[in-house]
């Protein structure tokens, strides 16, 4: 596999460990971007960016992250906060009335840290409901949480972008879209963005699950607690609708806004958006807002990832397991499904991404991205 792309002198041990992954993880298509200080001191791609390998993969090709939308969505509602928009601990039906249908008291920061009980619709709803944003967004504001709002940590998988998507749009009184390449794609450069039209690349990879699955870094009980209640929380939170699980490549999933899993980055995206965040002068948050929106918001055994983790406002915090350590204490960002990540670690001043296009069954990150990490790290002492 030949790998194309550069590393600054002092970090070519990072084309053997990414070159590994190829040889050894089932990669077949994927990039690595590290930015530090501001400066990129690392950007390797490889492979190709469609299943049949006839379109090869380049520094701008995108993919779908997942989850690792969801942090860049959250950096757009700490936007509204800086400019005095959008109040953390008010309730979001004081932004969005129709919201506090069964919900009334559930803020801005509830939102943000996973503690609103939003989890999943409660009913059954049609597949196609997800490409529509505006019925997305009302069906939302129709949902009553599962449990008592800021009683429990639950994540939300889904419902996340429609709920803080759709009050990011009422106090900015922009369409999410717009707001997104005015606010982040436009100063940073980016390539992607949420849903896969409209953007500076037009190559959007294909993703398909890995041939052969990687060995896992930590039980992922997700599985278990979805077949002992399938009318669960859990269950509802990643199969309803089933839509939600299926059809990730085709025009309708790309073309749609569903910004808490169908962002299409390249690494380079992610590591452009984190290294701002993690650079001391950033030109999206101002630091304070960084400080605020990196700061501990809710710990714990979520009731969703059925995993401890520890949460700020919209991203996952670092922690000492392999598979959620973002460099130092200080370090946040947010992985996707199959094995995507964005972070931050200020105390590098790093900003991290990693993309693939085949998709590991991991809960956080994967062997993948781990080894890439360590290597880097490794490198830096």
């Amino acid at each position: 596999m030949e790998i194309y792309g550069f590393c600054a002198p002092g970090f070519e041990a990072l084309f053997e460990a990414f070159a590994k992954n190829f040889r050894e993880c089932g990669d077949t298509g994927a990039a690595f971007a590290v930015r530090q200080h501001g400066e990129l001191i690392c950007s390797l791609w490889a492979g190709s960016a469609d299943r049949d390998g006839e379109q090869p993969f380049t520094e701008e090709t995108l993919v779908n992250v997942f989850s690792s939308s969801k942090g860049v969505l959250a950096l757009l509602a700490m936007q509204q906060v800086q400019a005095g928009k959008l109040d953390l601990d008010r309730p979001v039906a004081d932004y969005w009335p129709e919201f506090a249908q069964n919900k009334e008291s559930v803020t801005a920061r509830q939102l943000l840290s996973h503690r609103s009980g939003l989890v999943a619709f409660r009913e059954r709803v049609k597949d196609n409901l997800i490409y529509d944003w505006q019925a997305a967004c009302d069906a939302v504001a129709e949902t009553a949480p599962w449990w008592e709002p800021g009683s429990e940590q639950g994540y939300a998988p889904f419902l996340y972008g429609w709920s803080l998507g759709g009050l990011i749009e009422r106090v900015a009184e922009k369409p999410l879209l717009e707001l997104y390449r005015e606010m982040l794609a436009k100063p940073l450069n980016l390539d992607g963005g949420f849903g896969a039209l409209g953007h500076s690349s037009s190559r959007i990879a294909d993703v398909s699950p890995l041939k052969q699955p990687l060995p896992e870094l930590r039980e992922n009980a997700i599985g278990r607690a979805i077949k002992e209640d399938r009318k669960g929380p859990v269950a509802m939170a990643f199969s309803n609708p089933v839509s939600l699980m299926m059809g990730t490549n085709s025009p309708e999933w790309r073309g749609a806004l569903i910004p808490a899993a169908n962002g299409h980055f390249s690494a380079r995206d992610l590591a452009a958006v984190y290294g701002d965040l993690a650079g001391g002068n950033p030109i999206t948050l101002g630091q304070k807002w960084v400080d605020e929106a990196s700061r501990e918001q809710s710990r714990g055994r979520d009731k969703v990832l059925q995993a401890e983790v520890s949460f700020g406002c919209g991203f996952i915090r670092s922690t000492q397991a392999a598979d959620l350590r973002f460099g130092g204490k200080q370090g946040f960002g947010h992985p996707g499904a199959g094995g995507s990540v964005g972070f931050a670690d200020p105390e590098q001043g790093l900003g991290v991404g990693y993309i693939t296009t085949r998709l590991g069954q991991s809960l956080f990150m994967d062997r993948r991205a781990v080894s890439l990490v360590e290597t880097l790290y490794g490198l830096l002492k």
